[in-house]
């Protein structure tokens, strides 16, 4: 099987990952297109770090276990399928469901430190950055938090004020020059979009 080609998809929480991915994964099958997320890989709630507040901190990158989603990439490089348990960030409200990864032609590898992990970055062979204006952002995590994660609202707005902006500043945005690609999502992705698909479909058909 033909090395696969790996896409790195960062940018700041609430920065629109998730619902490019969808789109982009949108029109190809599971054998062309593998989405390879590391939301699934934070470390159990009880090894997370705390702020002096005593409240748990799940924008650091020891947050996530980096080990376990660096050796389950190669694994994806490799032509080795991947299986995870869905990681549900303490929502009681949320079943954990069985993840499989499967083994495609082209990766797109999806998180907060995509970049910021040097073994991890190496990986890459395209490297996009998502931007989204910090108030934008702000927003969507309170929507995001609020639905998905039974987070009350101003925990929500605690953690993006102590944990997320600091953690933007100084482990994610540091990167935005270095990419291949900037997609700026502050109305919008569909430009960007159509690019990066139709850079896909050249990889896929070559």
């Amino acid at each position: 099987m033909k090395k696969p080609y790996v896409i790195g998809i960062g940018g700041g929480s609430g920065s629109g990952k998730t619902s490019f991915l969808r789109a982009v994964k949108n029109g190809f099958s599971d054998k062309e297109v593998c989405v390879f997320s590391m939301d699934e890989y934070y470390r159990p709630r009880e090894l997370q770090k705390t702020d002096k507040q005593g409240v748990k901190n799940f924008d650091l990158p020891y947050s996530i276990d980096k080990k376990a989603f660096r050796k389950d990439l190669e694994k994806l490089i490799n032509g080795q399928s991947v299986n995870r348990k869905e990681y549900t960030f303490n929502n009681e409200n949320v079943k954990p469901k069985e993840l499989t990864f499967l083994p495609a032609k082209v990766i797109l590898v999806e998180g907060l430190f995509v970049f910021h992990y040097k073994k991890i970055s190496q990986l890459l062979d395209l490297k996009v950055f998502l931007f989204a204006k910090e108030n934008l952002k702000v927003i969507r995590r309170i929507k995001r938090d609020g639905q998905e994660r039974n987070y009350p609202l101003e925990d929500v707005l605690y953690r993006y004020e102590n944990h997320v902006l600091p953690s933007y500043q100084k482990y994610i945005h540091p990167y935005q020059d270095g990419a291949d690609i900037v997609i700026n999502n502050n109305i919008n992705y569909e430009k960007g979009l159509e690019v990066l698909q139709g850079f896909i479909k050249n990889k896929i058909n070559l």
